[in-house]
Parts: structure tokens; C-alpha cells; sequence
């Protein structure tokens, strides 16, 4: 199953179980999405739950926030995440910080999502990674996934989480299949957002990576491993906040070694943050040589 067909699969059993449930976003329906992910959704189930709307980032952005803080569970599609900056007020602000400004009693139950960072030839305006933006605001759960499981079933736990979720995603990785196992086809898969996963099991270097460098991460450890280099660990992160680092130091104490690998920028980006938590962790003493942050 291709992860375009994995996002269609969650968004059509998530709106056929909870009515409340809808979607938004520039092209979403008629157009069945810039990307068609949303595929067959406007046919299904009619355009109050598939909504088409102008090119306005933040003025629909914040009426999905209110429809969520009304009881609704909208899913915000972004064109593209370096679009979703004109809407960071309505993110951040609203979204985000609401349910702790409200002593707990106002629940915002959105999804945000998108492709993010970079594509094929769309120029540096279209192709910033926001892991690292998002991942550093209280308030948002984040999550990047990598194959078509990922997809699912992070997409299904963001939409039925009670308070906002940024998914991810990334444009290149759309059309690409990867193998369903019988579990993600059920309609009651998820995937708990704030847990990674360990993709190659390996004892003499950990690579940490997320969204379409995790292939990347795994083609590097085929290659060290043909080589007689070293066995690499390597390890999906799924969820950038909250940070699974309890897997990675499990990992960093039996291989004694770290790389992190991302595609956004070096300075204050999630590897410099997995960095940083493993140099206050017990991690630290085991670690054989430096932290290596691969951008």
C-alpha cells in the first residue's frame, strides 16, 4: 500500500466511525487534494465534511481551531507546511495553548497536516522541515511518520487524540508502497503517538532518524553491515514531541554510539535536542566517541 493510500484508508475509517469528524483544506475536495490523498472523500460523505476552501492559510486554520473547541474534530490540511506559516498564530497560540490556559476544561481536538520539507525542485520557500518549530511548542503533540503503517495509524491516533496533533508528512514518500501487515489493515490500528520504533536491530552503532531519512538511515546500515563496517541500530522515531528518548538511550547503552539524522537544519534542530538529552541521561557515560548530527 502506497502512504497516499494509507492517509485516504484513516481519514475514510476515522469519518465513517465518528461523524464529528471532517476535513478542510485548499483543494481537499473537488480536486480530491493537491496530493489525492483525500481521494473518493468528497463522493463519500458530501462537501459539509469535505471542505474546499479559498487560499486564506490562517483564516481557515482558525475556523477549524473554533469548530474544535465547539466539539468538532477537524482535520487542517496544509498544501504544505511552509504554507501552515501564515496560520502559526491560530497553531500556536490558539490551538496549543488553550487547554492549559483553561485550566484543563476546553479540549481542542484538531489535526494538522501536510508535507513537509523538502520535495522535488520547489525551491528553498517550499521545502523547510517544521520538526524541530512544532516540536519545540508545549501544547502539540508532533508526529513524522515514514511508511504506509506509519501513516495510519499515526494519522488515526492524531485524529482521535483530545487535543491538537501535527502530522508530518512528506511529499516524496506519497507514492511510495511498503508492505501492510494484517494488523494495519484493521480499522481499529493506530499507532501510539510519543513511541519510536526500531526498524534494524543492530549492536555497534545507533542511527536515529525520522520520516524519509529512516530509509535513508536503513540503506546506510545495509551498506556498513556489507562492508564489515559495524552492525547499526536503527531507529524510527514516528514521534518527535513527546521524544521516545528512553528507547534511544536503551539503544545508545548496548551499541555505545549515536548518529542522528534529519532533513532539517543542524542548529537547534531534533538531532541537536536528542543531543542534548543524551548528555544529561545515564547514556552519557556510555557513549564510546561524540554525537554525530547528520542534516
Amino acid at each position: 500500500m502506497t502512504v497516499r493510500d494509507a492517509l485516504n484508508s484513516a481519514l475514510e475509517e476515522e469519518m465513517l466511525a465518528d461523524e464529528k469528524v471532517y476535513l478542510m483544506g485548499e483543494e481537499v475536495g473537488q480536486y480530491n487534494g493537491a496530493y489525492k490523498v483525500s481521494k473518493g472523500l468528497l463522493d463519500k460523505f458530501g462537501p459539509k465534511r469535505v471542505i474546499d476552501t479559498p487560499i486564506t492559510e490562517s483564516g481557515f486554520c482558525g475556523l477549524a481551531v473554533g469548530s474544535a473547541f465547539a466539539g468538532l474534530k477537524p482535520v487542517c490540511e496544509f498544501m504544505t507546511w511552509n504554507f501552515a506559516m501564515q496560520a502559526i498564530d491560530q497553531i500556536v497560540n490558539s490551538a496549543a495553548k488553550t487547554h492549559y490556559m483553561s485550566g484543563g476544561n476546553v479540549d481542542c481536538p484538531i489535526t494538522f497536516r501536510g508535507p513537509n520539507g523538502a520535495a522535488a525542485g520547489v525551491a528553498a520557500q517550499h521545502s523547510q522541515c517544521f520538526a524541530a518549530w512544532y516540536g519545540s511548542v508545549p501544547g502539540l503533540k508532533v508526529v513524522s511518520p515514514w511508511n504506509s503503517e506509519d501513516a495510519k495509524g499515526l494519522l488515526k491516533a492524531a485524529i482521535r487524540d483530545p487535543n491538537p496533533v501535527v502530522v508530518l508528512e512528506n511529499e516524496l514518500m506519497y507514492g511510495v508502497s511498503f508492505p501492510m501487515s494484517e494488523a494495519a489493515l484493521s480499522k481499529d490500528f493506530v499507532v501510539e503517538i510519543g513511541k519510536a520504533k526500531i526498524e534494524k536491530e543492530g549492536t555497534d552503532l545507533t542511527i536515529v532518524a525520522h520520516s524519509r531519512s529512516v530509509g535513508f538511515a536503513l540503506e546506510a546500515a545495509e551498506l556498513l553491515e556489507k562492508q564489515g563496517v559495524c552492525k547499526a541500530e536503527v531507529i524510527n522515531l514516528r514521534s518527535i514531541r513527546p521524544l521516545d528518548i528512553d528507547t534511544i538511550i536503551k539503544s545508545v547503552k548496548k551499541t555505545n554510539r549515536l548518529v542522528t539524522v534529519e532533513g532539517g537544519w543542524p542548529q537547534y534542530g531534533v538531532g541537536s535536542e536528542i543531543c542534548a538529552q543524551i548528555m544529561e541521561s545515564e547514556a552519557f557515560d556510555h557513549l564510546d566517541a561524540p554525537v554525530v548530527r547528520v542534516t
